[in-house]
C-alpha cells in the first residue's frame, strides 16, 4: 500500500480508537450494577463493534472497497457512521465533565470542598450523553429508512427580466445528484421519476452527479431515466463525482474510457449534455440561451473542468441567459462577478449535508459551513441561484431534515 493512502488511514483508525476508550468509560459506568453476565456481553458488543469497524476499514483499505456489492458497501459505511457519531456525541458530554472537574480541581486548591458528588455528577452527564446519542441514532435510522425517500416537491415562481413571451408560464422541472451507486433497489428512483413525469414539465434540468465513481452504476436506471418527458428538451451536466476521480483506476485509459462511456448513457436517455457550450431554446429572436458548463468547484481539492467564457460565446444576444452549473460557489467566484447577464443558475452538490433542519425562516445545516450558498433561492440584484438538495444520497444512505428535492419553477416576466 502506498504510505501517502497508509498514514490518513493510521491518523483515522487512531481517532475511532481514541473516540471508543474515552466513550467507553460510560459503557462500564452505567453497567456497573448489571449481573457479571450482563456486564461481560455490553463489553464485549462495544468491543466487538468497534474492533469490527476497523477491520472492515483494513480490508477496504488493502482493496478496492468501491467495487463491493452496493447494498454491503452502502449499509456496512452508514452503519460505522451511525456507530462512530453517538459514540462521539457521548465523548463530548464526558469531556465536557472532564474539563469541569479540571476546573473544579484548579478551584478545590483554593477552597476544598465539604462533600464529593463526583461519581453522581459522572453518572448523570453519562446517561445524559446516552440520551442525546440515543436521539441521533434515531434520526439516523430513520433517516436511513423514512426520509431519505421521502421525495419533496419545491414549487418556485421564478420571475425573469426580459422573458420571451412564449416562455411566460412554462414550467420547469431541476432534478440533482441522483448517485445511482447508492441504491440497492431502483424502485425509490422510479418514485421520484414518476413525480417528475406528473409534473408534466416543458423543460427538465439534470445538474449533476448521476454516479458516485462509475458508469455502470446508473445502467439499472436506464430504463426509467429514459421515461422522463419534456416537450421542450431534457438538458444535464456532469457533476464532480461523473469524472471518476474518487476511484482508484489501474490506468488513466479506463477512466477515460469510464467517463466517455458515461456521457454516452446521457444520449442513450434522451438527455442533452452540456459539455461547456449552450444551447437556443425556442425559435428565433423568442428564445432563450441555456448555458451548460462542466463541474467548476472554487473549494479546494474540486476540480476546475468547466469553461463559462468557452460556454457563454455566442449567447450574447439573447435576452435572457440560464446557467447550468454542478457547484453552487461558481456563482459567486465566476458568474455574479464577470457574467452579470446571466439571469438564473440552477446547481446542486451540497445536497444540504443530508443534515439540518428547515422551519419556516430558518434553515440550518453544517453545510453552510463550506457553502454560502447551500440550499434553496438565492439572489444578488437581478441574478438568482437555485441550489437543489439533490435527490440521492452519499456515504449516508439516507437524510436527517433534509429531504430529496425535486424543484418545479413556473416561469414569469419580472
Amino acid at each position: 500500500m502506498h504510505q501517502s493512502r497508509l498514514v490518513p488511514v493510521l491518523i483515522f483508525i487512531g481517532i475511532l480508537l481514541l473516540v471508543d476508550i474515552y466513550s467507553f468509560q460510560a459503557v462500564r459506568l452505567l453497567s456497573s450494577s448489571f449481573s457479571v453476565y450482563w456486564k461481560r456481553f455490553s463489553y464485549f458488543l462495544f468491543w466487538g463493534l468497534s474492533a469490527s469497524s476497523i477491520l472492515i476499514i483494513g480490508i477496504g483499505t488493502m482493496s478496492k472497497w468501491q467495487e463491493w456489492p452496493s447494498g454491503l458497501k452502502t449499509y456496512l459505511f452508514a452503519t460505522m457512521f451511525i456507530l462512530f457519531f453517538t459514540k462521539l456525541i457521548i465523548s463530548i458530554f464526558l469531556l465536557t465533565d472532564d474539563s469541569l472537574r479540571g476546573v473544579r480541581w484548579v478551584g478545590q486548591i483554593i477552597s476544598p470542598p465539604k462533600t464529593n458528588e463526583g461519581i453522581s455528577r459522572l453518572k448523570f452527564i453519562s446517561q445524559a450523553g446516552l440520551l442525546v446519542s440515543g436521539f441521533f441514532l434515531f434520526n439516523f435510522v430513520y433517516g436511513m429508512v423514512k426520509t431519505g425517500f421521502n421525495y419533496r416537491v419545491y414549487r418556485i415562481k421564478l420571475k425573469l427580466t426580459n422573458l420571451p413571451d412564449a416562455f411566460v408560464g412554462k414550467k420547469i422541472v431541476q432534478i440533482s445528484d441522483l448517485h445511482t451507486g447508492s441504491f440497492v433497489s431502483t424502485s425509490p428512483i422510479e418514485r421520484a421519476i414518476k413525480m417528475v413525469n406528473d409534473e408534466k414539465a416543458d423543460i427538465v434540468f439534470f445538474t449533476g452527479d448521476l454516479v458516485n465513481d462509475r458508469y455502470d452504476e446508473a445502467l439499472p436506471f436506464k430504463d426509467c431515466l429514459s421515461s422522463i418527458h419534456a416537450p421542450l428538451g431534457i438538458y444535464s451536466i456532469l457533476g464532480n463525482h461523473d469524472y471518476g476521480d474518487y476511484y482508484q483506476w489501474d490506468s488513466d485509459e479506463l477512466k477515460k474510457q469510464n467517463l466517455e462511456k458515461l456521457k454516452a448513457l446521457h444520449k442513450e436517455f434522451g438527455w442533452k449534455l452540456l459539455l461547456n457550450e449552450h444551447i437556443r431554446i425556442g425559435e428565433q429572436g423568442n428564445d432563450i440561451a441555456l448555458i451548460g458548463i462542466e463541474n467548476w468547484g472554487a473549494l479546494h481539492g474540486f476540480a476546475k473542468y468547466g469553461d463559462l467564457e468557452k460556454a457563454y460565446a455566442g449567447s450574447e444576444d439573447a435576452q435572457v441567459k440560464i446557467l447550468l452549473s454542478h457547484d453552487p460557489s461558481h456563482w459567486d467566484a465566476q458568474v455574479n462577478t464577470n457574467y452579470k447577464d446571466i439571469a438564473a443558475t440552477f446547481a446542486g452538490h451540497t445536497h444540504g449535508f443530508q443534515f439540518g433542519f428547515e422551519i419556516p425562516g430558518i434553515k440550518w445545516s453544517p453545510a453552510q459551513w463550506l457553502y454560502k450558498q447551500w440550499a434553496g433561492m438565492y439572489e444578488n440584484g437581478n441574478q438568482k441561484l437555485y441550489v437543489n438538495r439533490g435527490l440521492g444520497f452519499l456515504f449516508y444512505p439516507g437524510r436527517v431534515g433534509i429531504a430529496p428535492e425535486i424543484t418545479v419553477f413556473e416561469l414569469e416576466k419580472a
